[in-house]
């Protein structure tokens, strides 16, 4: 099919396939990369209006792109599995020939002239990145709704958050605009607007993947990055294509191996979950045991208070020094003009801590892999929620609602996830359940470091025992075209 004779329909239904399926029609010659490529761009100029995950489009890149890979030697069939499938970057990852902003108004248009490894692999597979999509400023909230714009909304519910802070991803990949979209998860950023977005959304260990990002001490103990997907066979393929061991071997399949898997229900601090959420996670813990695994209601072995309170002051230093950064670019402007107010008030946060919370946050993360291997010894995996209730609406985590009704709020919604980036094992969201009133709720499961294959495998199983293939939000591809 030639990209000139593309129609609106066909781009939508090119965009009802996955990864590989749409990467399939580029090896059959069905369609070409510039094909692909151009399908994405009809869908993103139908929906995204509507949507807003999109908060910096290449267009002309991504058509420059593409038409390199259909010119290469064996045109871009022959650039590997991938070739030609289109992506979107996150507005806080280095892509060439993108502006990064963090939807930050303190940053500038530059275009970034090279990426770091992990999106250097990305494109070496061929993936072709037709833009950014939109987040929190500087990722640090749980809906995405920066001040600078846009303001993403949820594709099954307009009124509703997709989640952050990797929402523009998620509402993206959930609406159909693209297979693939990057994400990063710092306390669930992944993981949270995968189960707001019903996609899959696996967050991977700490050191498991090649480099995203400029050094940090708290980003490189807290944030793991992936890509978004609606498949997990896409999801296996992502994680594969960017781990720290080139060449490593996706997972293919669900295992007959049978789990021992651990189900805990209440939060970290020991609230318990909407009625909804605890419905959804009793049905996947009744899933699994209908499979054959053996599941059994368990505890995390830490104190959560501190553990959630460590957390909390980590996250207050990354604000701290996204401010300190954000101050040396604004020039004479006003700060406030220049950052958000949730930003700002985190960081004043951080400025008041004394220095021996920095030592006890350390410390509760030093001694996370003797506590957690001692729990794993008798689970192979856990699962929880991924929040505490179902999509908030818009306006419940904007940025400019009161720093301390944030600091309670937000919070106590994503009291589940941070475990795993302090502790830096893996976890993933599966688009398993929704709410009463139509709404996606994942279902998360956890591992020990060293375990994605075991989340995929299972992953895999529930994907072909509770397909979730066919369920597409109002405003997507398949919403649209019905």
């Amino acid at each position: 099919m030639s990209r000139n004779l593309l129609t609106r329909p066909d781009a939508f239904a090119i965009g009802r396939l996955d990864a590989h399926d749409q990467a399939a029609l580029v090896r059959s010659g069905d369609i070409d990369a510039g094909g692909l490529v151009e399908a994405a761009i009809l869908r993103i100029e139908a929906l995204d209006p509507t949507l807003q995950a999109l908060s910096h489009r290449a267009f002309a890149l991504a058509r420059h792109e593409a038409a390199a890979l259909d010119a290469a030697s064996g045109g871009a069939a022959a650039r590997g599995p991938m070739a030609g499938v289109p992506w979107l970057a996150k507005d806080s990852l280095d892509h060439p020939g993108m502006p990064t902003r963090a939807c930050s108004r303190s940053r500038s248009g530059v275009l970034v002239e090279t990426g770091y490894p992990y999106v250097q692999r990305l494109i070496a597979e061929g993936l072709v990145a037709v833009g950014k999509s939109s987040m929190p400023e500087f990722g640090l909230l749980a809906s995405t709704e920066p001040l600078q714009g846009p303001v993403t909304r949820n594709p099954w519910s307009l009124a509703h958050s997709p989640g952050g802070s990797s929402g523009g991803a998620a509402a993206a990949v959930a609406a159909g605009l693209v297979p693939f979209a990057h994400g990063s998860d710092g306390g669930g950023s992944i993981r949270l607007p995968s189960s707001c977005c019903g996609v899959v959304g696996l967050k991977p260990g700490r050191d498991s993947t090649v480099r995203v990002r400029g050094r940090h001490l708290v980003e490189d103990l807290l944030v793991a990055d992936g890509l978004h997907a609606r498949s997990v066979r896409d999801a296996a393929w992502a994680f594969a294509a960017t781990h720290l061991q080139a060449g490593r071997a996706m997972v293919k399949g669900p295992s007959s191996r049978r789990l021992r898997i651990a189900v805990i229900g209440h939060g970290l601090r020991g609230a318990a979950p909407h009625p909804d959420v605890g419905d959804a996670i009793a049905r996947t813990a009744d899933l699994c045991a209908s499979l054959g695994h053996r599941v059994e209601r368990a505890a995390w072995p830490l104190d959560g208070d501190a553990f959630l309170g460590a957390f909390e002051d980590l996250w207050s230093h990354l604000a701290a020094d996204a401010v300190d950064a954000a101050t040396a670019l604004v020039g004479g402007r006003r700060i406030e003009d220049a950052v958000e107010p949730w930003t700002l008030g985190l960081a004043e946060r951080a400025r008041r801590l004394p220095t021996h919370a920095l030592e006890a946050a350390y410390r509760q993360i030093a001694q996370l892999p003797r506590q957690l291997s001692a729990f794993f010894a008798d689970h192979d995996l856990v699962l929880t929620p991924v929040v505490s209730a179902p999509p908030p609406p818009l306006g419940t985590f904007a940025p400019d609602v009161p720093a301390d009704t944030l600091l309670r709020t937000m919070f106590a919604w994503i009291d589940y996830t941070p475990l795993q980036n302090m502790a830096g094992t893996p976890a993933i969201s599966l688009p398993l359940s929704h709410s009463r009133d139509g709404l996606p709720i994942g279902s998360m499961f956890a591992a020990d470091r060293g375990q994605e294959d075991t989340l995929l495998a299972l992953s895999y199983e529930l994907e072909a025992a509770a397909p979730w293939a066919d369920r597409w939000p109002a405003h997507s591809v398949a919403g649209a075209a019905a």
